[in-house]
Protein backbone atom coordinates (compact mmCIF):
# COMPACT_ATOMS: atom_id res chain seq x y z
CA UNK A 1 0.00 0.00 0.00
CA UNK A 2 1.47 3.49 -0.95
CA UNK A 3 -0.42 7.16 -0.48
CA UNK A 4 1.07 9.70 -2.69
CA UNK A 5 0.94 13.57 -1.58
CA UNK A 6 -0.77 15.25 -4.34
CA UNK A 7 1.32 18.06 -5.92
CA UNK A 8 -1.33 20.49 -6.31
CA UNK A 9 -3.85 20.31 -3.32
CA UNK A 10 -5.70 23.55 -4.41
CA UNK A 11 -6.58 21.66 -7.66
CA UNK A 12 -7.80 18.35 -5.72
CA UNK A 13 -9.48 20.82 -3.16
CA UNK A 14 -11.39 22.21 -6.34
CA UNK A 15 -12.03 18.66 -7.93
CA UNK A 16 -13.53 17.44 -4.24
CA UNK A 17 -15.23 20.56 -3.83
CA UNK A 18 -17.10 21.29 -6.97
CA UNK A 19 -18.32 17.68 -7.67
CA UNK A 20 -19.55 17.34 -4.30
CA UNK A 21 -21.30 20.62 -4.69
CA UNK A 22 -23.00 18.84 -7.63
CA UNK A 23 -23.82 16.16 -5.47
CA UNK A 24 -25.37 17.69 -2.74
CA UNK A 25 -27.63 19.73 -5.06
CA UNK A 26 -29.68 17.32 -6.94
CA UNK A 27 -29.94 15.45 -3.28
CA UNK A 28 -31.43 18.65 -1.54
CA UNK A 29 -33.29 20.00 -4.25
CA UNK A 30 -35.47 17.34 -3.14
CA UNK A 31 -36.42 18.53 0.16
CA UNK A 32 -36.89 21.93 -0.80
CA UNK A 33 -39.17 21.21 -2.89
CA UNK A 34 -40.46 18.08 -0.76
CA UNK A 35 -44.41 20.08 -0.49
CA UNK A 36 -44.71 20.60 -4.10
CA UNK A 37 -43.91 16.63 -5.04
CA UNK A 38 -46.04 15.41 -1.98
CA UNK A 39 -49.04 17.14 -4.39
CA UNK A 40 -48.08 15.25 -7.54
CA UNK A 41 -47.17 12.18 -6.57
CA UNK A 42 -48.95 11.06 -3.55
CA UNK A 43 -52.37 10.86 -2.87
CA UNK A 44 -54.32 13.68 -0.68
CA UNK A 45 -55.71 11.60 2.64
CA UNK A 46 -59.59 12.06 2.94
CA UNK A 47 -59.22 13.57 6.34
CA UNK A 48 -55.89 15.07 6.59
CA UNK A 49 -54.24 17.42 4.53
CA UNK A 50 -50.25 16.43 6.20
CA UNK A 51 -50.97 12.60 4.70
CA UNK A 52 -48.87 13.78 1.41
CA UNK A 53 -46.38 15.59 2.92
CA UNK A 54 -45.46 12.82 5.24
CA UNK A 55 -45.34 10.55 2.56
CA UNK A 56 -42.82 12.54 0.91
CA UNK A 57 -40.58 12.97 4.13
CA UNK A 58 -40.78 9.04 4.43
CA UNK A 59 -39.48 8.76 0.68
CA UNK A 60 -36.56 11.09 1.76
CA UNK A 61 -36.22 8.89 4.99
CA UNK A 62 -35.97 5.34 2.88
CA UNK A 63 -33.18 7.29 0.54
CA UNK A 64 -31.01 7.86 3.68
CA UNK A 65 -31.28 4.40 4.46
CA UNK A 66 -29.67 3.30 1.22
CA UNK A 67 -26.76 5.92 2.28
CA UNK A 68 -25.07 2.82 4.81
CA UNK A 69 -25.22 0.63 1.62
CA UNK A 70 -23.54 3.13 -0.69
CA UNK A 71 -20.79 4.47 2.25
CA UNK A 72 -19.69 0.32 2.57
CA UNK A 73 -19.93 -0.02 -1.02
CA UNK A 74 -18.50 3.11 -2.48
CA UNK A 75 -15.97 3.23 0.70
CA UNK A 76 -14.56 -0.53 -0.43
CA UNK A 77 -14.23 0.74 -4.11
CA UNK A 78 -12.37 3.79 -2.91
CA UNK A 79 -10.29 1.44 -0.36
CA UNK A 80 -9.34 -0.91 -3.13
CA UNK A 81 -8.96 0.71 -6.47
CA UNK A 82 -8.66 4.55 -5.24
CA UNK A 83 -10.39 7.44 -4.63
CA UNK A 84 -11.06 9.13 -7.54
CA UNK A 85 -12.95 5.89 -9.43
CA UNK A 86 -15.20 6.12 -6.41
CA UNK A 87 -15.73 9.74 -6.71
CA UNK A 88 -16.64 8.45 -10.72
CA UNK A 89 -18.86 6.74 -9.83
CA UNK A 90 -20.80 8.77 -7.58
CA UNK A 91 -21.55 11.36 -9.72
CA UNK A 92 -22.58 9.64 -12.47
CA UNK A 93 -25.38 7.92 -10.32
CA UNK A 94 -26.50 10.70 -8.80
CA UNK A 95 -26.98 12.28 -12.65
CA UNK A 96 -28.86 9.15 -13.73
CA UNK A 97 -31.06 9.37 -10.54
CA UNK A 98 -32.14 13.19 -10.50
CA UNK A 99 -32.93 12.94 -14.37
CA UNK A 100 -35.04 9.88 -13.04
CA UNK A 101 -36.63 12.23 -10.26
CA UNK A 102 -37.42 14.95 -13.06
CA UNK A 103 -39.47 12.45 -15.18
CA UNK A 104 -41.40 11.14 -12.21
CA UNK A 105 -44.93 10.48 -13.55
CA UNK A 106 -47.89 12.05 -11.34
CA UNK A 107 -50.46 9.81 -9.44
CA UNK A 108 -52.84 11.06 -11.06
CA UNK A 109 -51.12 9.98 -14.90
CA UNK A 110 -49.77 6.04 -13.73
CA UNK A 111 -51.39 6.03 -10.15
CA UNK A 112 -48.97 3.91 -7.91
CA UNK A 113 -45.84 3.46 -10.14
CA UNK A 114 -45.43 7.16 -9.88
CA UNK A 115 -44.42 6.52 -5.99
CA UNK A 116 -42.33 3.13 -6.67
CA UNK A 117 -40.33 5.65 -8.98
CA UNK A 118 -39.64 7.90 -7.45
CA UNK A 119 -38.61 5.70 -4.12
CA UNK A 120 -36.44 4.01 -6.62
CA UNK A 121 -34.60 7.69 -7.89
CA UNK A 122 -34.09 8.40 -4.36
CA UNK A 123 -32.29 4.86 -3.66
CA UNK A 124 -29.97 5.54 -6.22
CA UNK A 125 -29.60 9.12 -5.15
CA UNK A 126 -28.89 7.48 -1.67
CA UNK A 127 -26.53 4.94 -2.24
CA UNK A 128 -24.55 7.65 -4.15
CA UNK A 129 -24.58 10.26 -1.38
CA UNK A 130 -22.97 7.24 1.18
CA UNK A 131 -20.25 6.88 -1.49
CA UNK A 132 -20.08 10.67 -1.57
CA UNK A 133 -19.11 10.58 1.31
CA UNK A 134 -16.69 7.98 2.32
CA UNK A 135 -14.89 8.98 -1.06
CA UNK A 136 -14.51 12.68 -0.67
CA UNK A 137 -13.86 12.67 3.06
CA UNK A 138 -10.99 10.63 2.90
CA UNK A 139 -10.08 12.18 -0.31
CA UNK A 140 -9.61 16.00 1.24
CA UNK A 141 -8.43 14.95 4.03
CA UNK A 142 -5.75 13.20 1.96
CA UNK A 143 -4.50 16.01 0.53
CA UNK A 144 -4.04 18.39 3.19
CA UNK A 145 -0.71 19.50 3.75
CA UNK A 146 0.70 19.45 7.45
CA UNK A 147 -1.29 21.14 9.53
CA UNK A 148 -4.17 22.07 7.03
CA UNK A 149 -6.47 19.37 7.79
CA UNK A 150 -8.68 20.44 9.77
CA UNK A 151 -9.33 23.63 7.33
CA UNK A 152 -9.11 21.10 3.76
CA UNK A 153 -11.78 19.10 5.90
CA UNK A 154 -14.52 22.50 6.45
CA UNK A 155 -14.31 22.53 2.52
CA UNK A 156 -16.66 19.36 2.55
CA UNK A 157 -19.20 21.24 3.75
CA UNK A 158 -19.02 24.25 1.96
CA UNK A 159 -19.53 22.78 -0.59
CA UNK A 160 -22.12 20.87 0.95
CA UNK A 161 -23.58 24.13 1.63
CA UNK A 162 -23.00 25.65 -2.25
CA UNK A 163 -25.03 22.53 -3.64
CA UNK A 164 -27.54 23.58 -0.59
CA UNK A 165 -27.61 26.86 -1.46
CA UNK A 166 -28.15 26.33 -5.28
CA UNK A 167 -31.00 24.29 -4.85
CA UNK A 168 -32.48 25.95 -2.20
CA UNK A 169 -31.94 29.84 -4.62
CA UNK A 170 -33.59 28.00 -7.09
CA UNK A 171 -36.50 26.65 -5.49
CA UNK A 172 -36.86 30.58 -3.71
CA UNK A 173 -36.52 31.31 -7.91
CA UNK A 174 -39.14 29.21 -9.18
CA UNK A 175 -41.92 29.84 -6.24
CA UNK A 176 -41.70 33.79 -6.36
CA UNK A 177 -41.63 33.69 -9.91
CA UNK A 178 -44.30 30.46 -11.25
CA UNK A 179 -47.94 30.78 -9.81
CA UNK A 180 -48.96 27.57 -8.18
CA UNK A 181 -50.40 25.73 -10.93
CA UNK A 182 -47.17 26.08 -13.13
CA UNK A 183 -45.19 24.84 -9.48
CA UNK A 184 -47.18 21.93 -9.05
CA UNK A 185 -47.77 21.27 -12.87
CA UNK A 186 -43.81 21.24 -14.37
CA UNK A 187 -42.18 23.76 -12.51
CA UNK A 188 -40.71 21.09 -9.52
CA UNK A 189 -39.07 19.13 -12.12
CA UNK A 190 -36.98 21.81 -13.45
CA UNK A 191 -33.79 21.72 -10.57
CA UNK A 192 -33.77 17.95 -11.19
CA UNK A 193 -33.40 17.93 -14.82
CA UNK A 194 -30.56 20.69 -14.06
CA UNK A 195 -28.95 18.67 -11.53
CA UNK A 196 -28.09 15.65 -14.31
CA UNK A 197 -26.65 18.51 -16.14
CA UNK A 198 -24.62 19.38 -13.27
CA UNK A 199 -23.76 15.75 -13.01
CA UNK A 200 -21.80 16.03 -15.98
CA UNK A 201 -19.71 19.17 -15.47
CA UNK A 202 -18.89 17.69 -12.12
CA UNK A 203 -17.60 14.24 -13.73
CA UNK A 204 -15.21 16.35 -16.40
CA UNK A 205 -13.44 18.27 -13.47
CA UNK A 206 -12.95 14.84 -11.19
CA UNK A 207 -10.93 13.51 -14.18
CA UNK A 208 -8.13 16.01 -13.20
CA UNK A 209 -7.89 14.92 -9.95
CA UNK A 210 -4.94 13.59 -8.85
CA UNK A 211 -4.96 9.84 -6.98
CA UNK A 212 -4.21 10.04 -2.93
CA UNK A 213 -4.40 6.65 -2.29
CA UNK A 214 -3.46 2.86 -4.29
CA UNK A 215 -3.18 -0.59 -2.60
CA UNK A 216 -1.22 -3.43 -3.49
CA UNK A 217 -3.35 -5.93 -4.85
CA UNK A 218 -2.50 -8.46 -2.34
CA UNK A 219 -3.44 -5.94 0.46
CA UNK A 220 -6.63 -4.42 -1.27
CA UNK A 221 -9.04 -4.93 2.18
CA UNK A 222 -12.10 -7.22 1.90
CA UNK A 223 -15.95 -5.28 2.37
CA UNK A 224 -16.01 -5.63 6.00
CA UNK A 225 -12.88 -5.47 7.32
CA UNK A 226 -13.35 -2.43 9.00
CA UNK A 227 -16.40 -3.60 11.06
CA UNK A 228 -14.12 -6.94 11.87
CA UNK A 229 -11.14 -5.35 12.54
CA UNK A 230 -11.79 -1.77 14.14
CA UNK A 231 -15.51 -2.18 15.75
CA UNK A 232 -14.87 0.04 18.43
CA UNK A 233 -13.56 2.84 15.72
CA UNK A 234 -17.09 2.03 13.92
CA UNK A 235 -19.31 2.24 17.22
CA UNK A 236 -16.69 5.92 18.04
CA UNK A 237 -17.74 7.73 14.25
CA UNK A 238 -21.82 6.75 15.11
CA UNK A 239 -21.23 8.46 18.68
CA UNK A 240 -19.60 11.10 17.27
CA UNK A 241 -22.23 11.68 14.85
CA UNK A 242 -25.01 11.01 16.03
CA UNK A 243 -26.25 14.85 17.44
CA UNK A 244 -24.12 16.31 14.51
CA UNK A 245 -26.38 15.04 11.94
CA UNK A 246 -29.72 15.70 13.27
CA UNK A 247 -28.73 18.94 14.22
CA UNK A 248 -27.51 19.66 10.99
CA UNK A 249 -30.50 18.59 9.06
CA UNK A 250 -33.04 20.29 10.99
CA UNK A 251 -30.74 23.63 11.11
CA UNK A 252 -30.10 23.37 7.42
CA UNK A 253 -32.84 21.34 5.79
CA UNK A 254 -36.31 20.97 7.54
CA UNK A 255 -36.11 24.23 9.52
CA UNK A 256 -38.07 26.33 6.63
CA UNK A 257 -40.41 24.07 6.55
CA UNK A 258 -41.03 23.45 10.52
CA UNK A 259 -41.47 27.35 10.30
CA UNK A 260 -44.15 26.47 8.23
CA UNK A 261 -45.87 24.27 9.54
CA UNK A 262 -45.85 25.58 13.43
CA UNK A 263 -46.11 29.49 12.75
CA UNK A 264 -47.72 29.57 9.75
CA UNK A 265 -44.60 31.35 7.94
CA UNK A 266 -45.47 32.14 4.35
CA UNK A 267 -43.74 29.69 2.07
CA UNK A 268 -41.39 31.57 -0.19
CA UNK A 269 -40.14 33.50 2.81
CA UNK A 270 -39.08 30.59 4.16
CA UNK A 271 -37.30 29.51 1.62
CA UNK A 272 -35.53 32.86 1.07
CA UNK A 273 -34.13 32.84 4.59
CA UNK A 274 -33.05 29.19 4.37
CA UNK A 275 -30.81 30.34 1.50
CA UNK A 276 -29.52 33.54 3.38
CA UNK A 277 -28.64 31.60 6.09
CA UNK A 278 -27.03 28.88 3.99
CA UNK A 279 -24.64 31.33 2.57
CA UNK A 280 -23.66 32.45 5.95
CA UNK A 281 -23.03 29.19 7.43
CA UNK A 282 -20.79 28.29 4.10
CA UNK A 283 -18.78 31.30 4.97
CA UNK A 284 -18.34 29.83 9.16
CA UNK A 285 -16.51 26.97 7.60
CA UNK A 286 -13.38 27.29 7.11
CA UNK A 287 -13.22 29.51 10.35
CA UNK A 288 -14.33 26.22 12.29
CA UNK A 289 -11.51 24.33 10.54
CA UNK A 290 -8.73 26.44 11.20
CA UNK A 291 -9.62 27.34 14.81
CA UNK A 292 -9.53 23.46 15.05
CA UNK A 293 -6.00 23.00 13.21
CA UNK A 294 -4.50 26.23 16.23
CA UNK A 295 -6.77 24.47 19.13
CA UNK A 296 -7.77 20.73 18.59
CA UNK A 297 -10.60 19.19 17.70
CA UNK A 298 -12.66 18.54 20.72
CA UNK A 299 -12.94 22.09 22.18
CA UNK A 300 -14.94 22.82 18.88
CA UNK A 301 -17.23 19.66 18.96
CA UNK A 302 -17.61 20.15 22.98
CA UNK A 303 -18.93 23.86 21.81
CA UNK A 304 -21.13 22.26 19.41
CA UNK A 305 -22.93 19.25 20.88
CA UNK A 306 -23.10 21.15 24.68
CA UNK A 307 -24.48 24.58 23.25
CA UNK A 308 -27.29 22.66 21.08
CA UNK A 309 -28.08 20.50 24.13
CA UNK A 310 -29.01 23.60 25.90
CA UNK A 311 -30.06 25.88 23.13
CA UNK A 312 -32.11 23.94 20.94
CA UNK A 313 -35.38 24.41 22.52
CA UNK A 314 -35.24 27.89 23.28
CA UNK A 315 -34.72 28.77 19.50
CA UNK A 316 -36.86 26.61 18.31
CA UNK A 317 -39.74 27.94 20.64
CA UNK A 318 -38.36 31.79 19.91
CA UNK A 319 -39.72 31.13 16.45
CA UNK A 320 -42.42 33.61 15.75
CA UNK A 321 -43.38 33.67 11.84
CA UNK A 322 -41.64 36.16 11.26
CA UNK A 323 -38.85 36.20 8.96
CA UNK A 324 -36.23 38.18 11.29
CA UNK A 325 -37.06 35.43 13.76
CA UNK A 326 -36.88 32.49 11.70
CA UNK A 327 -33.08 34.47 10.68
CA UNK A 328 -31.95 34.83 13.93
CA UNK A 329 -32.67 31.39 15.30
CA UNK A 330 -31.15 29.61 11.85
CA UNK A 331 -27.99 32.04 11.61
CA UNK A 332 -27.52 31.17 15.78
CA UNK A 333 -27.80 27.73 15.55
CA UNK A 334 -25.74 27.46 12.52
CA UNK A 335 -22.66 28.85 14.28
CA UNK A 336 -22.86 26.64 16.99
CA UNK A 337 -23.50 23.85 14.19
CA UNK A 338 -19.97 24.95 12.95
CA UNK A 339 -18.34 23.05 15.76
CA UNK A 340 -18.89 19.80 14.52
CA UNK A 341 -19.67 19.95 10.52
CA UNK A 342 -16.08 22.17 9.71
CA UNK A 343 -14.20 19.42 11.16
CA UNK A 344 -16.41 16.12 11.17
CA UNK A 345 -14.10 14.81 7.60
CA UNK A 346 -11.03 15.20 9.61
CA UNK A 347 -11.99 13.79 13.19
CA UNK A 348 -13.36 10.74 11.46
CA UNK A 349 -10.49 10.32 9.26
CA UNK A 350 -8.40 10.29 11.90
CA UNK A 351 -9.89 7.32 13.24
CA UNK A 352 -9.01 5.05 10.95
CA UNK A 353 -5.96 3.94 9.02
CA UNK A 354 -5.56 4.93 5.00
CA UNK A 355 -6.19 0.89 3.92
CA UNK A 356 -9.84 0.63 5.43
CA UNK A 357 -10.47 4.42 5.73
CA UNK A 358 -13.07 4.73 3.36
CA UNK A 359 -15.84 2.46 4.07
CA UNK A 360 -14.45 2.61 7.83
CA UNK A 361 -15.83 6.23 7.90
CA UNK A 362 -18.56 5.57 4.93
CA UNK A 363 -20.66 2.83 6.55
CA UNK A 364 -20.61 3.66 10.74
CA UNK A 365 -21.31 7.11 9.38
CA UNK A 366 -24.10 6.66 6.70
CA UNK A 367 -26.02 4.51 9.24
CA UNK A 368 -26.23 7.15 11.62
CA UNK A 369 -27.30 9.51 9.42
CA UNK A 370 -30.04 7.66 8.56
CA UNK A 371 -31.27 6.82 11.71
CA UNK A 372 -30.78 10.32 12.68
CA UNK A 373 -30.43 13.01 9.98
CA UNK A 374 -32.63 11.25 7.66
CA UNK A 375 -35.81 10.77 9.88
CA UNK A 376 -35.12 14.53 11.30
CA UNK A 377 -37.95 16.08 8.58
CA UNK A 378 -40.32 13.08 9.19
CA UNK A 379 -39.75 12.98 13.34
CA UNK A 380 -40.30 16.91 13.39
CA UNK A 381 -43.91 16.72 11.03
CA UNK A 382 -44.95 13.68 13.00
CA UNK A 383 -44.42 15.27 16.08
CA UNK A 384 -46.72 17.96 14.35
CA UNK A 385 -49.26 15.35 13.32
CA UNK A 386 -49.46 13.44 17.10
CA UNK A 387 -50.20 17.69 18.83
CA UNK A 388 -46.75 16.90 20.26
CA UNK A 389 -44.95 19.71 18.16
CA UNK A 390 -42.86 20.92 21.01
CA UNK A 391 -40.74 18.04 21.86
CA UNK A 392 -39.39 17.98 18.51
CA UNK A 393 -37.01 20.61 19.80
CA UNK A 394 -36.29 18.33 23.25
CA UNK A 395 -35.38 15.59 20.83
CA UNK A 396 -32.73 17.39 19.13
CA UNK A 397 -31.92 18.55 22.25
CA UNK A 398 -30.81 15.02 23.92
CA UNK A 399 -29.14 13.80 21.40
CA UNK A 400 -26.80 16.33 21.46
CA UNK A 401 -25.86 15.89 24.95
CA UNK A 402 -25.72 12.18 23.88
CA UNK A 403 -23.19 12.95 21.60
CA UNK A 404 -21.19 15.31 23.74
CA UNK A 405 -20.18 12.32 26.44
CA UNK A 406 -18.39 11.11 23.38
CA UNK A 407 -16.96 14.43 22.60
CA UNK A 408 -15.62 14.52 26.20
CA UNK A 409 -13.64 11.17 26.12
CA UNK A 410 -12.39 11.68 22.57
CA UNK A 411 -8.47 12.11 22.23
CA UNK A 412 -7.31 14.62 20.93
CA UNK A 413 -6.23 14.02 17.11
CA UNK A 414 -5.21 17.64 15.55
CA UNK A 415 -2.06 17.51 15.83
CA UNK A 416 -0.90 13.90 15.26
CA UNK A 417 0.28 12.35 11.59
CA UNK A 418 -2.48 11.08 9.42
CA UNK A 419 -1.84 7.09 9.76
CA UNK A 420 -1.20 5.83 6.40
Amino acid sequence: MTAVRPVHPVRQLLAASVGNAVEWYDWYAYTFLATYIAGQVFPKGADNSLVPLLSTFAVFAVGFFMRPVGGLIMGAVADRHGRRAALTVTILVMGGSSLLVGITPTYAAVGVLAPVVLVLARLLQGLSVGGEFAASTTFLVESAGPGRRGLFSSFQYVSTSIGQLVASGVAALLVSTLGEDQMDGWGWRVPFLVGALLSLVGFWIRQGAQETHSAQPRQRPGLFDALRRYPRQSLLICGITAGGTLAYYTWTSYLPTYAELNTGMDKSDALLVGTVSLAFFALLQPVGGLLSDRFGRKPLLLVFGLGFAVSSVPLLHALTGSIASLLLVQCAGMVLLTGFTSISAAVNAEVFPARVRAAGIGFPYSLTVALFGGTAPYMGTLFKEWGRSGLFPWYVAVLCLVSSAVYLRLPESAHRELER
